[in-house]
């Protein structure tokens, strides 16, 4: 399968339609078409410098892309006022590459900084839900009133897990969730994703090149390669697909249609 638009008659979550996005000579995206079907978990795979963080940034609004349009939810997200583009965003739940804690701030302050200072709810309150939260991604509600240099990796991805579910959002992206966990750990913070995001019932977006936990996360895989997204399916169809360059990513072999740019010295 080649066409990543859906045949849903619902309108998608999330439409990336015909992104573009160029720094300097370097294009990143090049036609980039892409529909999230609401309610789904959809990864998107591709090597390093394939314009997986680009497109992320692009849907956040931290980036803006040269030509195409960002639909969330029906509505396009770039000819909007900032106060529009504010409140689209306090619907969207982040988990950072390397969680990206405040190491000023307490675990349960981590978890409820969008709370107080987002939306303005007290400390009481907002502590009440960062308890339940930390609660929901394995961890004690003793651990509250740690410091974020007092936990491990693999803690302070779900104290990250659990400020992306804070508010109960409509939509979770994931950035790269596994990096830097052993084998284990990573498993165990999939597992978390999964039920998270099926107990909110929320639209998922990953970005990674973890395929183990593509695998495990997704129920659809998108892949980007040169700008543009060349194959998309169901999960599980991912290891029966006609793409070839697909299977080299997938399988990790050297041989291929991927070629590596590399400089010997």
């Amino acid at each position: 399968m080649t066409d990543s638009k859906t045949t849903s008659r619902t309108a998608p979550m999330i439409r990336l339609d015909n992104l573009h996005k160029t720094f300097g000579s370097k294009t990143v995206l090049n036609g980039m078409n892409l529909d999230i079907p609401q309610g789904s978990s959809l990864v998107i795979i591709g090597g390093s410098g394939s314009g997986k963080s680009v497109t992320l940034k692009c849907i956040l609004g931290l980036l803006a892309p040269d030509e195409g349009d960002i639909f969330i939810n029906g509505e396009s997200t770039l000819a909007v006022f900032a106060a529009t583009r504010e409140r689209t965003n306090r619907n969207i739940g982040m988990l950072f590459q390397g969680a990206a804690l405040f190491d000023s701030l307490t675990v349960w302050e981590n978890i409820s900084f969008g709370l107080m200072q987002g939306e303005g709810m007290n400390r009481d309150d907002a502590r009440d839900i960062a308890l339940e939260k930390l609660v929901a991604v394995g961890m004690e509600r003793k651990d509250a009133d740690r410091w974020p240099s007092e936990l491990s990796g693999g803690m302070q991805k779900r104290v990250g897990l659990a400020r992306a579910i804070a508010s109960n959002p409509a939509i979770m992206f994931f950035d790269e969730p596994t990096t830097g966990l052993d084998p284990v750990m990573g498993d165990v913070i999939n597992d978390l994703i999964v039920n998270c995001v099926r107990e909110l019932g929320a639209t998922a977006l990953t970005i990674t090149h973890d395929m183990a936990s593509a695998r495990k996360i997704s129920d659809r895989i998108a892949m980007l390669y040169q700008g543009k997204i060349i194959w998309t399916g169901e999960t599980q169809d991912i290891d029966h697909c006609d793409n070839a360059h697909v299977d080299q990513f997938i399988h990790g072999k050297i041989d291929g249609p991927i070629k590596m740019n590399l400089r010997v010295a």
